[in-house]
């Protein structure tokens, strides 16, 4: 099986989590942010025997929809007509997911908007990439940012996607965008790895509305 193959496989496995999460009522209102992460994780060992994460597990609400992966906001309890999000790394047989779905509780119009905005994007987005044979992770991060304006929401990330692969792939290092989605990445997205082999890219996409305080994230694997 290729790396591409055992990455969907991986990425398969966290959407039935997802899924699961959804069909058994855990996203309601009255839980705080860490008792449904915990849940969720409970429900991984369970259904996966998913025990490792490669990076942290996030779940935000409310405002804390605004913070970017790399902030640590305050626990807050879910609430009605809220708007949350996942972002989980489950490691399956030693091959990473890096899965984010947005989720609402209730029927609020801009906060549906959002949700749909942000998966619409993606879309747009992947097929933008897939029309290219090179392309830089600046102008690859110029163009997903701009997608938020076009819908009328602000880009909320400091990134726009990321490396992945087999479990630990190659080093993520803070300050080094070499491997990001980043406006200071200007080598080519389509250029191999140390050896030889294709690059793997997650793309996430985070909008955001300061104003009304809420944001949403959508993320998966891209190549």
């Amino acid at each position: 099986m290729t790396t591409k193959q055992k990455l969907r496989e991986a990425e398969h496995i966290a959407e039935q989590l997802f899924a699961a999460a959804e069909s058994r009522g855990l996203i309601v209102a009255g839980k705080t942010e860490n008792q449904l992460n915990t849940e969720i994780f409970q429900l991984a060992d369970e259904l996966f025997g998913i025990k490792k994460y490669w990076h942290k597990r996030i779940i935000r609400s409310g405002p804390n929809t605004l913070h970017p992966y790399k902030e640590n906001p305050p626990d807050l309890f879910l609430q009605n007509d809220d708007i949350l999000f996942f972002d989980f790394g489950p490691i399956v047989e030693d091959w990473e997911a890096d899965l984010g779905r947005t989720y609402v509780i209730g029927n609020d119009p801009h906060k549906l908007r959002l949700k749909r905005d942000i998966e619409d994007a993606w879309q747009t987005a992947k097929t933008w990439f897939h029309q290219h044979s090179t392309l830089s992770g600046a102008d690859y991060f110029h163009y997903v940012a701009s997608l938020a304006e076009q819908k009328g929401w602000t880009f909320g990330g400091e990134i726009a996607g990321h490396l992945i692969g087999e479990f630990p792939h190659e080093r993520l290092e803070p300050g080094n965008y070499g491997l990001y989605v980043h406006p200071s990445n200007h080598n080519d997205m389509f250029a191999p790895d140390a050896n030889g082999q294709p690059r793997e890219w997650i793309l996430e996409v985070h909008f955001v509305d300061r104003e009304l305080q809420i944001g949403g994230f959508h993320e998966q694997l891209l190549t």
